[in-house]
């Protein structure tokens, strides 16, 4: 079933639309939040929670990407988790990915005004990243990959890998100042 027609089962807010989101869409769901939390049940429970939200904001949404749309609400649900369950605890991969993320996300604020303007921002930010660069900070921050594992995929010593998550933090602070975001340092 096409995305368009799968949103329209929103739109009339047939229950089948969230069956024929988990057939086209439930293994990419899954993949991402098992990803970021580690823990199959975590990971099942955000993806029902991503379904949920999709219910509940489709309409008055209607996504031109559904894949996009739903990726994103199942990854946010899975970082609020993680978040959750770093709270408190040291040490581990889920604490060091949280922690990047918070590093990442500090210049950004709560309150933006134009989300927009952020995602348009973010876009042309990746868009000026080397292919590498934009492969790395991509598997890093999009799919929660660990360093070992991104180095072991893409042949980089770790070293070079965390270097290069490093510069594009930085870039990434600096392209957004340019672009007239306010950033905390």
């Amino acid at each position: 079933m096409e995305d368009s027609e799968i949103v329209g089962l929103f739109w009339a807010r047939s229950e089948a639309a969230i069956g024929e989101t988990e057939k086209k869409y439930g293994a990419y769901c899954r993949y991402i939040a098992l990803r970021i939390l580690q823990n199959p049940e975590d990971a099942d429970e955000a993806v029902a929670d991503a379904y949920m939200r999709l219910w509940t904001t489709v309409p008055p949404e209607r996504p031109r990407s559904l894949k996009a749309y739903l990726g994103v609400l199942c990854r946010n649900i899975a970082l609020d988790a993680l978040r959750k369950n770093a709270a408190g605890k040291r040490g581990g991969e889920a604490a060091a990915l949280a922690g990047e993320l918070n590093d990442i996300a500090a210049p950004l604020g709560g309150d933006l005004e134009d989300a927009a303007a952020l995602r348009e921002a973010l876009n042309g930010f990746l868009a000026s990243l080397p292919k590498r660069a934009r492969v790395v900070f991509l598997r890093r921050y999009w799919y929660a990959c660990t360093v070992p594992e991104i180095a072991r995929d893409l042949r980089m010593g770790e070293s070079a890998v965390g270097m290069s998550l490093s510069r594009s933090r930085e870039k990434l602070r600096k392209y957004l100042e340019k672009e007239g975001f306010i950033v905390e340092r």
